[in-house]
């Protein structure tokens, strides 16, 4: 199972058709809403005449993901724009930073969620990957001492890896929100 990923794109879109646009993107999130997986999309503008909209969607995987990106339903309408609307940028956020991603309800999403600073994220990691390096390298020398060095490294990190990626580190995550988002 991969993570959830959100996909941001920038698109300039022509100012003098505002409300074709606006029915334009509830038309997309309609249509992305009847796809497994997804999980939400918003859009945000700098302001009331700015030509740059800043368009998110959310989904559960990058299965689901993919299935929305090549599905019918979301060429026709991409080709419904066409003329009105122009793509500049497009991000896809998953990988270790969506460990720091707060939780929140994606409807209302105006914004990429903005990850705590990278040594914050550092402090986090380190908080769990220490106490439980030496708790799993503890076990290792009262269990598997006597086997050669690779294959116990293999074990122990084989053991460890799905342990901080979906229990620990969420865990200390959520606990440390208060700090990892503060300003």
């Amino acid at each position: 199972m991969s993570a959830p990923v959100t996909v941001s794109v920038t698109r300039h879109v022509d100012p003098s058709r505002t409300t074709e646009m606006l029915a334009w993107v509830q038309a997309g999130t309609s249509l992305a809403e009847k796809f497994d997986g997804f999980l939400g999309s918003g859009w945000v503008r700098p302001s009331e005449d700015s030509t740059e909209w800043h368009m998110l969607y959310r989904f559960s995987d990058t299965d689901s993901l993919s299935s929305w990106e090549a599905s019918p339903q979301r060429e026709w309408w991409l080709e419904a724009a066409h003329g009105s609307v122009e793509e500049r940028r497009r991000e896809r956020r998953t990988g270790i930073e969506g460990w720091f991603d707060e939780p929140a309800t994606v409807e209302a999403l105006s914004a990429a969620p903005v990850p705590p600073p990278r040594w914050k994220q550092m402090v986090v990691i380190f908080m769990v990957f220490l106490p439980l390096s030496l708790l799993a390298n503890f076990i290792a020398s009262r269990t598997i001492s006597g086997w050669p060095l690779v294959p116990r490294v293999v074990l122990v990190t084989s053991v460890m890896t799905p342990l901080m990626t979906y229990v620990f580190l969420p865990w200390m995550t959520r606990r440390m929100s208060w700090w990892l988002h503060r300003a």
